[in-house]
This record gives C-alpha cells, sequence and structure tokens, in this order.
C-alpha cells in the first residue's frame, strides 16, 4: 500500500480525479465529510443510545453521541501527529501532492466520528439481541433460504457492517449514501473482510466483520481504489486495513478505557481510590501533585488525570505507529496499537475493574435483559409483516404495520435477504426511546 493511494479524495460517482492541490483550503474535502456525517440524522440520533451506563437520573453519563464526539477529538490529534510525521518520512507527498498534516488529523476525525454510526439501540446487547433472533429465535427458519454468508451476516449483525451500509447505501435523491472519501471509508473501515471465514486468523481485522454482502462490491470499488492489499484466498474478500484505521481504533479503546471508567468513578459505581491506583501508572511522569492536591472534589480530580491519561496514550499510540509504519503498510502489523503498548498492563487494569464494577452492574444488565425483549418483539412484528405481504399473505394486522414501516427502505424486495436485513438495519436506527415507544405500541401498551 501507498500513502499517494491511501488518501484519495474520490466520492462515488465521481468521473474526474480529485487532485489534493487543487483542493479549497477554507473547505478542505475531507472536513466535508465530518461535517456530511455530522448532520446526517442517524448521527443525531446517537444522542438517545445507549453507550454502556443507561442514562442517569442522578449524573451525566456518555451516549453513543458524546462518546463518538470525544472519540474524534482524540482522533484528529492522533491524526495530526501521524500526518506530521508521515510528511516528514515522505516529504513529496506534501511537495508534489501538497497533503498537509492536518489533512491525516481530519480522515481520522471523520472516520471516528461516524465509527458508532451503525450501532443499534441499547448498546452492544443491541446486536447480540438482533443476532440471538436468527440464531434461536423466529429467524433460525430462515437459514435454509439463505447464502451461508447472509444468514451469518444476520447472525452476527455488525455494527460496523452497518455503519458502512449507512454511510454508502444509495437511496432516491442520495445516491452514495453520504458521498465521503475513499479515504475517509477505508479508514473507518476497521475490519474489511466479510462476515464468512468467522475469524480465519488472529490478526487484528479478521476480529469482526465490516460489510454486509448487500455492501460488498461497494467495499471492493472502495478497497480497489485505496490499493488496499487483498487477503482473501479466491472465496472470500478480505483486505488488509487502511493505515489510519488503526489510529481510528486507537482513538475508541482510548477513550472508552478512560471514559467509561470516569463514568463509573462519578456514578460512584467505581471507588475513587481506584482513579489513584490505576490511573498514576498512566500519568505518573506528567501529573502536577501540587495541582492534583488543590482540587477538592471527585469530579475534578478525575477530569484531571482523565485528561492527562488520554495525552499519555495518544503520544504512545503516535510513537508506536510510526515504529511499525512500514510493516502497517505492508499489512504485516497484526495487532491494535495500544496491544503493543508499554501501559497494556495498566489499560487492561482498567478494563477489568470496569467490567466488573460498570459493565456488570445491575443497571446496565437490566437495561440489557429489556433491550433484548424489545428488539426480539420488533423483529419479529416487523419480518412477519414484511414477507407476509411479499407472499401475499398479510393479514389485517400486518398490512397496519407495514403502514408505520419508511418508504425509503426496500422492504419487498425479491430478496429474502435484502428484506431480512432492511428490517434489522431500520430496527438498528431507532434509538433506545423509539424502540421501546414502538414496542409498547406493537404490543398494545399505548391503550
Amino acid at each position: 500500500m501507498n500513502w499517494e493511494q491511501l488518501l484519495s479524495l474520490k466520492r462515488f460517482g465521481d468521473t474526474n480525479k480529485r487532485l489534493r492541490k487543487e483542493q479549497d483550503e477554507t473547505r478542505l474535502g475531507f472536513e466535508v465529510d465530518y461535517d456530511r456525517i455530522i448532520f446526517s440524522s442517524e448521527f443525531r440520533s446517537l444522542q438517545d443510545k445507549t453507550q454502556v451506563i443507561p442514562l442517569s437520573k442522578t449524573d451525566f453519563v456518555h451516549t453513543r453521541l458524546t462518546h463518538s464526539l470525544e472519540v474524534s477529538v482524540v482522533g484528529r490529534s492522533l491524526g495530526r501527529s501521524v500526518g506530521q510525521k508521515i510528511l516528514a518520512k515522505y516529504p513529496h507527498l506534501q511537495t508534489v501532492h501538497g497533503y498537509q498534516p492536518n489533512d491525516f488529523g481530519a480522515i481520522v476525525a471523520a472516520a471516528a466520528l461516524a465509527h458508532d454510526i451503525g450501532n443499534p439501540p441499547f448498546g452492544h446487547s443491541g446486536e447480540k439481541a438482533i443476532g440471538e433472533y436468527f440464531i434461536s429465535g423466529e429467524g433460525q427458519k430462515y437459514k435454509e433460504d439463505l447464502s451461508k454468508k447472509e444468514y451469518q451476516d444476520l447472525c452476527d449483525f455488525e455494527g460496523n457492517a452497518n455503519g458502512f451500509k449507512i454511510v454508502t447505501q444509495s437511496r432516491a435523491g442520495r445516491e452514495g449514501g453520504l458521498r465521503l472519501s475513499y479515504a475517509t471509508l477505508g479508514a473507518f473501515t476497521k475490519y474489511p473482510k466479510e462476515s464468512l471465514p468467522k475469524k480465519p486468523t488472529k490478526h487484528i481485522a479478521d476480529k469482526k466483520y465490516g460489510f454486509f454482502q448487500s455492501e460488498k462490491e461497494a467495499f471492493i470499488d472502495v478497497a480497489n481504489e485505496l490499493g488496499m492489499s487483498s487477503r482473501g484466498d479466491g472465496n472470500s474478500v478480505s483486505y488488509s486495513r487502511h493505515p489510519l484505521a488503526f489510529l481510528v481504533e486507537a482513538a475508541d479503546d482510548i477513550c472508552y478505557t478512560i471514559i467509561d471508567f470516569e463514568d463509573g468513578i462519578n456514578l460512584g459505581l467505581i471507588e475513587e481510590e481506584y482513579a489513584l491506583e490505576y490511573l498514576i501508572n498512566l500519568v505518573r511522569d506528567t501529573i502536577n501533585t501540587n495541582k492534583y492536591h488543590q482540587l477538592t472534589n471527585t469530579k475534578d480530580r478525575i477530569s484531571y488525570l482523565r485528561a492527562l491519561a488520554i495525552n499519555t496514550l495518544i503520544n504512545e499510540a503516535v510513537s508506536i505507529f510510526m515504529d511499525n509504519e512500514e510493516a502497517i503498510l505492508k499489512g504485516e502489523f497484526n495487532i491494535g496499537l495500544l496491544d503493543k503498548s508499554k501501559y497494556e498492563a495498566q489499560i487492561n487494569d482498567i478494563i477489568k475493574v470496569s467490567v466488573q464494577k460498570v459493565y456488570q452492574s445491575k443497571e446496565v444488565v437490566d437495561k440489557e435483559i429489556s433491550g433484548y425483549q424489545v428488539l426480539n418483539t420488533l423483529l419479529h412484528t416487523y419480518s412477519k409483516a414484511v414477507n407476509n405481504n411479499y407472499l401475499v399473505l398479510s393479514s389485517n394486522y400486518d398490512a397496519l404495520i407495514l403502514k408505520g414501516l419508511p418508504k425509503v427502505l426496500d422492504f419487498n424486495n425479491d430478496s429474502l435477504y435484502h428484506r431480512l436485513l432492511n428490517v434489522c438495519h431500520y430496527v438498528s436506527l431507532m434509538t433506545d426511546s423509539q424502540a421501546i415507544l414502538e414496542y409498547k405500541k406493537v404490543r398494545g401498551f399505548n391503550l
């Protein structure tokens, strides 16, 4: 892989090449990506989607939207720092092609902003709930009528693949979805493979999958334009990561490691003593102990430690990226950046406490239990109505349900896979509150 191709400004539907040196510096193409994402309805809906902890009535916690904004800020810093070093290493990118350090920051910031845009309601349990409907619920009856890869898409419903669908999916008047640059689409796709084979290797890019069968050709087009290295065996589509995807992943890892921990402390789920015990090893070289002891409340103290910890991990991730940049370009770097960090043990300790005290707290578990029931009911109701309509077997109830489904999605496609995937996609776009409201409606609780 080479940086000239990887930084492509091409967008879906372009017939002419977009050159960096011809860009308007007041509205750079990569910055347009950020704007298109932040103004999209799918991004706005993240304000009412659970990050980890359900919305607290007593204190602020992060939603998917605030988490995504913070990941984007961290990603921008990572990208700019790496960009500066890449241009120093390959000066022709700047002198001949016109790329600037901030270009790297803009790409990573945009991709990071969108990284959770495809996640369904109720956190990661939402993905599992959709998958289990097809694995062990009513949806398993469709298995024999789908290809193995189509069925796997549904059984392992993946927010990353759904996000790629959102940002690229064409519909009337919106060809190419958000029409993001191919560089941003490449950086967005942390797992550039289809759903099968599942985890064929221990390579980080094989951990999950990044596109549904419905968007496979679209991703192949993006990968070819960017010059991403193929890792497929002829029977499967798989590529090496776009190098900047490592920075998007690092930004996400940094934020959920440190900020979920901070949320847990502020809500009283984690004792403040843990903050000093676990964070001090990340910040001992930068902490101003006099300033720390002048802070009079938990929030301010944790906020100070959080800022220092994030800065430490940003510098660490940049250093690891540049030390391994050539291996990354060759597709030979097979772990996440922070997996190679000298702070790996401290990071794992923090995550372990968060899992025990936050992710498995009663408040979180109760929300996940309810989410399973809500999503299972909606998937069953919509799938039945959509398929009965296609087979001309609709009941009056099915007909009423169909009237409430959006006209922009094709629920009458001749392909069973596309009908079912569009039902899952529709449910995934719902906010937590909207899903609960729809559940109450179909169960007759609104009367």
